[in-house]
């Protein structure tokens, strides 16, 4: 599909989203979205969407988005629920639809009800594994949500979906099946390999000596290894952590019997740990604890969907992680109120440009290559604020809210 950035047209759920007015603005789009759509909210709280047209047009009625293709980028806000958010995507789709638009795509870079990716039968979401009993026994009870949000999409008129780092194997099957193959789960290998070798974020010699990558578990290993691979450090070193889960919120951590390399092998090395999410923190903390027994130097976590709760807060605040690196992929993370006394060693990676690339490319859109793939947001408390290397055109976004 080839389409041209006049034949595109970018809102958001709501009209005053920062990041999906950065994504319209990466993408070429000069209106304001909130010059393009008018999210109108009824006297009873009912949502309901209306593309803005001319008014005195009485000849062009439902079908001012005739031949346009309709890009709705969908974050989370700490205003309006998730479950508002997805009702308001279908909405917008459909009224983009019932107006002429030839194709509208999705774009929500931490895809909703991801979590609810399995019901309480065997054929209610696919593994990588067969299901066993205490498995199918988690979902007891439950809808298989991820599949009805797809369906209820695909219904209002969404075409297709774009996400960033899905961690559900079962998500992945299940929506590239509801719309045929259209989604597209973007990994943002580039973004880590640019920061980790153009920053002062961890400390390595020549081929990557000092330096050891980790996955906190099997799940965690193709994206780890991938990553790895890219970064092209062949004395890099590669450890794999297992964890056994003895609760609901309780679990050990060890040197999975198939890790590379072994404890001994990682003694003094900087460490990155990559996880595609953090909740609670619990098992982070506990990983990162279990490492620096090993008399590590820097121990680093970087996790592309970081949600900001009040006990991951106070967990990660634990002196067994030096430094968390993250996107903003839930955005309300780069409120500085948000990340509390994380801000100190909290490290943000702004995405929206690099987003609008691939949105681009997935498009068909030929536009000049914008070397900067994100703009960076720390806070003057961490130690890095004022002795960071930048390479030259990477240069920082740096705000202290």
């Amino acid at each position: 599909m080839t389409t041209h950035p006049a034949d595109i047209v970018v809102v958001g759920n709501n009209s005053d989203d920062p990041f999906a007015i950065d994504v319209a603005y990466a993408l070429g789009q000069a209106e304001d979205i909130a010059d393009l759509i008018s999210m109108k909210t009824f006297a009873n709280s009912e949502f309901c969407p209306r593309f803005i047209s001319d008014e005195n047009d009485l000849g062009n009625i439902g079908r001012g988005l005739t031949g346009k293709t309709v890009v709705i980028v969908s974050t989370t806000s700490h205003v309006v629920s998730r479950q508002n958010l997805a009702m308001r995507n279908m909405l917008i789709a459909r009224a983009a639809k019932e107006n002429g638009a030839s194709d509208v795509m999705l774009v929500e870079p931490d895809l909703f009800y991801s979590a609810q990716d399995r019901g309480p039968h065997a054929d209610l979401g696919a593994t990588a594994h067969p299901r066993d009993k205490h498995d199918l026994k988690k979902f007891d009870g439950q809808p298989f949500t991820a599949h009805l949000y797809a369906q209820m999409l695909k219904l209002a008129g969404v075409d297709s979906v774009v996400t960033v780092h899905n961690h559900s194997y079962s998500v992945q099957k299940m929506f590239g099946n509801v719309f045929n193959q259209r989604f597209h789960n973007l990994i943002p290998y580039e973004i880590y390999t640019d920061y980790l070798n153009n920053s002062d974020i961890v400390n390595y010699e020549a081929g990557g000596e000092g330096l050891a990558l980790c996955a906190p578990d099997k799940g965690a290993r193709d994206f780890v290894q991938e990553m790895y691979r890219r970064l092209n450090l062949p004395k890099a070193k590669f450890v794999l952590l297992d964890k056994e889960r003895s609760g609901e919120r309780s679990v050990d951590i060890k040197l999975h019997d198939e890790s590379e390399h072994t404890a001994e092998d990682i003694v003094g090395h900087d460490v990155v740990l990559f996880d595609d999410m953090v909740r609670t923190g619990s098992t982070v903390v506990k990983s990162c604890q279990f490492l620096k027994q090993i008399r590590l130097g820097k121990m680093v976590f970087a996790v592309t969907h970081f949600y900001a709760s009040d006990e991951g807060r106070e967990k990660m605040a634990n002196t067994a992680i030096d430094e968390i690196l993250t996107l903003n992929t839930l955005p309300t993370v780069l409120n500085r109120d948000v990340q509390g006394r994380l801000r100190k060693k909290m490290v943000v990676l702004k995405i929206e440009k690099w987003l609008a690339k691939n949105v681009g490319r997935v498009l068909g859109l030929s536009t000049a290559p914008d070397e900067s793939l994100y703009q960076i947001d720390m806070s003057s408390k961490n130690p890095r604020f004022k002795r960071k290397i930048w390479s030259n055109d990477q240069l920082p976004s740096l705000r202290d809210e």
